[in-house]
């Protein structure tokens, strides 16, 4: 498993081990023993999963309280994936950092308790899969705007017009939402 940081701290590209051959190919990924020896000791309490067309971009969510940690991958398409620091005592609180996360790169992204989380769908029939630490809870949760000018995330959007549920339409901006501590 290689581990790859991000220009966040906290924020970490997971490569697994992949082996594969002509019959197609075979990889773990979420070992509890392999992941509390590169320091996340995680206990994970419900599994998402998501499909989306292309275009379609779902987030930034967060819950607060009851912030949720995300082992998040791609297990058919494509998606570019995107975490946001909310945490106020953090030096790179308002930073962000993304990732593409494919089916065919197989990578995996640690989105750590305290981070707004979203993605765009870069293809048809994208899986993303999400691996949390705390269950949904509807009431917590709360979106940031996708496109707040201070945070300034760079999202690939070349010939994409970006679809967004009511909710995320509704994202409130950086500075108006109430971090975490």
């Amino acid at each position: 498993m290689n581990i790859v940081e991000t220009s966040v701290p906290d924020l970490l590209i997971i490569e697994p081990r992949v082996f594969g051959d002509d019959r197609g190919f075979f990889l773990e990924s979420w070992n509890r023993k392999i992941f509390r020896e590169i320091g996340l000791d995680l206990d994970f309490v419900q599994d998402n999963h998501s499909r989306s067309a292309r275009g379609v971009l779902r987030g930034l969510h967060f819950q607060n309280p009851n912030p949720q940690g995300k082992l998040v991958r791609v297990v058919s398409g494509r998606a570019w994936d995107v975490a946001v620091d909310l945490r106020r005592s953090s030096p790179s609180f308002g930073k962000w950092a993304g990732v593409e996360l494919s089916a065919e790169n197989k990578r995996l992204f640690w989105v750590p308790p305290g981070f707004a989380h979203g993605f765009v769908s870069l293809e048809d029939g994208t899986d993303f899969l999400y691996k949390c630490t705390d269950f949904y809870q509807p009431a917590d949760e709360h979106s940031l705007m996708w496109n707040d000018p201070e945070v300034g995330i760079e999202w690939p959007l070349e010939g994409i017009e970006p679809q967004l549920s009511v909710k995320d339409q509704a994202g409130v901006a950086l500075g108006q939402l109430e971090p975490f501590a």
